[in-house]
């Protein structure tokens, strides 16, 4: 095997593999690396919207699939590509080999459909890459201490693809996908949005984690505890896309970007005569499930009994209401569906009140009041009606100064 630094991890996403002509181009892709004298590794996806489709498949038999079967149900999308991608590239005069997660040595803990990456036992993909082949790896799932098939959660090739290149110390870490790279706002919403050539780990993480779509946010996360620099780019072309890596390698700036989450709801206890004790009780008990936050909101009013709300990503609405039914009195529970967040994400917002006085004048403009309001140090999230969304985005987007026609040469 070559030095280290010539190891390059690559990740071709869903779209990108969508049908045999792409998993070709795909495959020439990779020789064309292949060619330069490097070893590499390859992390794909299921085809195109093959996961939905077994997802809903699953449905169809039962309507409530055990999430060990789900796993094992999931994961075959994962094998189509990666055994039809390591034949199209063997069809080219290259050797290929393919592996599942647990083949790769992904091990992961014991939560099916949403399991966390605890080690990297490598060994088979070492052996294959010192043969001189091209070693193609399933991408969202692993396999657990116990020998139990296990699964990521959504977009979990982008973190077995980002595992991989800390455990190898790979010298090139690449996610391919349908978009040019990282940019202000989604483009298919803001055609003024700008690709940005670098983020920070930080920034990225919290976009990720705010719903941007580009990278899952535990990728990201792995990025930065092991310092591996992520080129994010176009399955489609060859431009130059955006890399995530340290703060101290990119220029500052008040603003990184804006994204959107319309895949979340707001479950509310109301009448709480202790709120800072009811969202103690559920937070405990989301966090049995493994569940995150991504908004609190509680407050006490003197002599007067509050709300609490807490905003979860919808496909977990049902697991978290059946935990807090038991924490909480179900009739004092609520869920509203028709709600999602706006996030604007740069690092020391804190510092620049300019920023959240322009939020809140921009959406007083259009017309739209808040529902929650939530500030971090590098964050600022609103919470909304979803019909608000798109227009709210376009507003701030300009109001902040990030449209591309304002920012050429930044």
């Amino acid at each position: 095997m070559n030095s280290l630094n010539q190891l390059v991890v690559q990740k071709f996403g869903g779209s990108s593999l969508a049908t045999p002509e792409r998993i070709k181009q795909v495959a020439t892709r990779v020789i064309e690396e292949k060619r330069k004298g490097r070893d590499i590794i390859v992390v794909v996806s299921a085809m195109g919207d093959t996961t939905d489709r077994l997802f809903k498949l699953a449905r169809v038999v039962s309507s409530n699939p055990p999430k060990r079967e789900l796993d094992m149900l999931l994961t075959a999308g994962e094998r189509i590509s990666m055994s039809l991608l390591s034949m199209a590239i063997s069809e080219l005069g290259y050797e290929a080999i393919s592996f599942t997660g647990s083949q790769s040595g992904i091990v992961t803990d014991t939560s099916h459909t949403r399991a966390k990456i605890v080690d990297v036992r490598a060994f088979r993909v070492k052996d294959e890459l010192s043969k001189g082949k091209i070693v193609i790896v399933a991408g969202f799932q692993g396999v657990s201490p116990t020998k139990e098939v296990t699964t990521l959660g959504r977009g979990g090739s982008d973190t077995t693809c980002v595992a991989l290149a800390a455990a190898f110390n790979a010298g090139k870490c690449e996610i391919f996908t349908d978009v040019g790279g990282v940019f202000t706002a989604d483009p298919r919403l803001v055609p003024s949005a700008r690709k940005l050539k670098a983020i920070s780990y930080d920034e990225m993480l919290e976009l990720a984690f705010c719903g941007a779509s580009v990278l899952q946010w535990r990728s990201v996360d792995i990025a930065r505890r092991f310092a591996v620099d992520v080129h994010v780019r176009s399955s489609f072309s060859k431009e130059r896309g955006t890399v995530v890596t340290n703060r101290d390698k990119i220029e500052t700036a008040d603003i990184r970007g804006i994204t959107q989450d319309l895949n979340v709801v707001r479950i509310a206890v109301a009448e709480a005569s202790d709120p800072l004790d009811v969202t103690r009780r559920i937070l405990a008990a989301l966090e049995t499930l493994d569940v995150p936050a991504k908004l609190v909101i509680a407050s006490k009013l003197e002599g007067k009994k509050s709300t609490v709300s807490i905003v979860i990503q919808r496909d977990q609405l049902e697991e978290a209401r059946g935990r807090l039914a038991d924490e909480i009195s179900p009739q004092h529970l609520t869920v509203e569906e028709d709600v999602a967040t706006i996030s604007i994400v740069g690092n020391g917002l804190c510092t620049r009140p300019r920023v959240a006085r322009t939020v809140l004048e921009s959406l007083a403009r259009s017309g739209i009041k808040p529902l929650a309001i939530s500030t971090s140090g590098i964050s600022m999230t609103v919470l909304t009606r979803r019909k608000n969304v798109v227009a709210a985005i376009r507003n701030l987007h300009s109001d902040l100064g990030l449209d591309a026609t304002r920012n050429q040469g930044r």
